[in-house]
């Protein structure tokens, strides 16, 4: 059954009588990443009995955004729907009919919660947007809203400066700049195409892929994130406390230069890091050093040459 023709796209949408802002929630834009799709089955099922009931607004419920990778049981079904995310009058692959269908239904809305899952054990992170510009790369006006809503998720660690600090490898690479904004519309997923919409929009990494308390976090994010908008008649969740979080800002990207470049120890996002450290060596020796004190995230064995091998984080005081 996971024969591409066969498969369908589904959204639910509930509206209350009062006038309120239009949300959407994702699960299982990754089709190994299934904590989203099981707490909103979970929400759905309340709304449905009557147990939690919508008085204003409306949600848009997408429990798997990406049937093709949801059927495999993998990140993608024929590319990573979440890079170069939109519209394609020529279709190339499953992801790009995905776009065609889910970039639409993004645009009709204000807010998007996104929920994923991660590869090693480590505790939820949200990863927000950009502060308040007119600049190219991320024009966004919403930096308030969306912050706000980011610390009443439930989680203590944020991380911001994703697409910034993607466009400045990017721009390193490229030995021709007019390639430029080709090469940044593949750091363009679904939160960063809710924001060129207008809108705002958070991904929520709800803990390790088979952690099984990753979909409470989930559930527990999307009820917090209806009470806080005002969708639901309940009472806002409070936001978590200065002194408690965690708030991170991606500073620099590292490239894989050459095939037998190779990581120094086995590491996992989040691990911590003194300046001069060693993170690798590559391929000629020449060993590669943090920086700054800081963490390593998203660190990629299997990276390509020439393309993204790890990132560097550092604490940031004006979250």
């Amino acid at each position: 059954m996971n024969e591409p023709h066969r498969l369908q796209f589904k959204s639910v949408n509930y509206s209350g009588l009062g006038a309120g802002p239009r949300l959407i929630i994702l699960g299982a834009v990754h089709g190994n990443e299934t904590c989203g799709s099981q707490g909103i089955a979970r929400v759905m099922a309340e709304l449905d009995s009557g147990a939690l009931h919508l008085a204003a607004g409306s949600v848009t419920f997408v429990p798997v955004a990406n049937p093709l990778a949801y059927a495999k049981g993998e990140r993608g079904g024929e590319r990573n729907l979440n890079r170069n995310l939109f519209p394609n009058a020529a279709p190339q692959d499953f992801e790009d009919r995905v776009a065609n269908w889910l970039c639409p239904l993004l645009a009709q809305h204000d807010v998007l919660l996104d929920l994923h899952s991660f590869n090693a054990a480590s505790e939820p992170f949200v990863m927000v947007g950009p502060r308040n510009n007119a600049g190219p790369l991320q024009a966004f006006r919403h930096e308030a809203q969306e912050r706000a809503l980011a610390r009443r998720l439930g989680v203590r660690r944020f991380v911001d400066g994703w697409l910034a600090t993607y466009g400045q490898g990017v721009q390193r690479r490229l030995r021709d700049d007019s390639q430029l904004e080709t090469v940044l519309r593949y750091g363009v997923g679904t939160t960063e195409y809710m924001r060129s919409t207008g809108g705002y929009a958070l991904t929520l990494e709800c803990g390790q892929h088979a952690d099984p308390r990753a979909p409470e976090v989930a559930y527990r994010a999307i009820r917090n994130t209806l009470a806080f908008l005002g969708l639901v008649d309940e009472a806002a969740p409070a936001p978590v406390e200065p002194a408690q979080m965690e708030a991170l800002s991606m500073v620099v990207v590292h490239d894989k230069q050459h095939a037998d470049d190779q990581f120094s120890r086995v590491w996992s996002s989040f691990d911590r890091l003194r300046q001069g450290e060693e993170i690798g060596r590559r391929a000629d020796g020449t060993a590669v050093l943090a920086e700054f004190d800081g963490l390593i995230l998203f660190p990629d064995t299997a990276a390509k040459a020439n393309s993204e091998w790890f990132y560097l984080a550092r604490a940031n005081p004006d979250f």
